[in-house]
């Protein structure tokens, strides 16, 4: 592998790097690991007797657009110092490893095939997926429990839209040793994979309907600041927690004067959140953006009732976790239902 380009603002602080514009990394894929993510694709594809090869570029975030069978990687993935500030400002690296950033790959390699052969516009394809041109929600609502999906990336984003439905199928079909017959075997989802088993011998060698290599905002043409971009990202993910924790709170903590000398919760928490941020986040698909929230409004409240953390302190952590997982899933699936993001 040839030696990593280095770059003058790798040396800047985080409020020095914010300012700059995005334009200004020049930053590209060529002499990244990225390239061995993209080599690994190639020969996935290959060995599946798939002719087309997604040429990629450098953005602000991932995705593949419409008649485009082309895959744009978010700028951050390119360094480790923009990864670094990404999870600073984002509290997570979409795509920051070899299996996460291989999984996208594979979903946005789906998206590149369906424009390039134009799939959407074929009768069974609309009849298993649905039409590509249905509105593409902001919002979705999707059922953890539905068997008529795949389940690849989090936030069970094959139900937002039939064009991730497609590139959700697509990737588990594609990835390795994936076992998708036995995996969903009883499942209605398993018609969609045969369907895209036997779609994708079809057009093994056939000629794109779609060839164009356009490159869709590429980071060079962006204007817009580091900050301005996380500003944007911080502001999707975040919502103001309603206070409904009070009662939870006061059972897993104590408020008895006795305990007065115990380690104040509001410290308990601020010890373990990343840990139990993490491991809900994991669980639920919840945003970690989001899960910092809720936690700021725990402790905040936790301070208020001057509660304490009393016995077993990885008792307390499970019993923790286990509340905000209950809070995030009610949030997310009770009767408010608060809208989900699309991603």
């Amino acid at each position: 592998m040839p030696r990593r380009k280095k770059y003058p603002w790798e040396k800047l602080s985080d409020e020095q790097l914010l300012k700059r514009r995005l334009s200004s990394l020049r930053v590209t894929v060529e002499g990244t690991w990225l390239e061995d993510c993209l080599n690994a694709l190639y020969a996935e594809l290959e060995e599946r007797g798939i002719r087309l090869r997604p040429h990629a570029w450098i953005s602000s975030e991932w995705f593949s657009p419409g008649n485009v069978p082309g895959i744009a990687i978010p700028f951050y993935l390119t360094n480790p110092r923009l990864m670094k500030l990404e999870n600073k400002m984002m509290l997570d690296v979409e795509g920051g490893t070899w299996s996460e950033c291989m999984a996208i790959l594979r979903h946005e390699a789906g998206h590149a095939i369906q424009h390039g052969y134009q799939l959407q516009r074929r009768r069974r394809w609309q009849q298993l997926f649905g039409r590509s041109s249905k509105h593409y929600p902001r919002y979705y609502r999707p059922n953890p429990a539905s068997r008529q999906y795949v389940q690849h990336l989090r936030l069970w984003y094959a139900q937002s839209h039939p064009d991730e439905d497609f590139a959700e199928t697509f990737a588990v079909w594609l990835r390795p040793r994936s076992n998708w017959r036995t995996r969903y075997a009883g499942w209605p989802a398993l018609k969609k994979l045969e369907y895209v088993d036997e779609l994708m011998e079809e057009i093994a060698g056939e000629r794109l309907v779609v060839a164009n290599r356009e490159r869709v905002d590429p980071l060079h043409e962006l204007g817009e600041t580091l900050g301005d971009h996380y500003a944007k990202k911080q502001a999707f993910y975040t919502f103001k927690p309603p206070k409904t924790y009070d009662r939870d709170l006061q059972r897993l903590f104590s408020a008895d004067p006795m305990h007065r000398r115990s380690q104040p919760a509001s410290s308990f928490i601020r010890r373990h959140r990343a840990h139990i941020r993490q491991l809900v986040a994991r669980w639920t698909g919840e945003n970690q953006l989001t899960l910092d929230a809720v936690l700021d409004d725990m402790i905040s409240r936790c301070r208020e009732l001057d509660l304490r953390a009393v016995g077993s302190e990885r008792k307390l952590v499970l019993d923790f976790t286990v509340l905000l997982t209950a809070k995030t899933m009610h949030a997310l699936f009770g009767p408010s239902r608060r809208k989900w993001i699309a991603l």
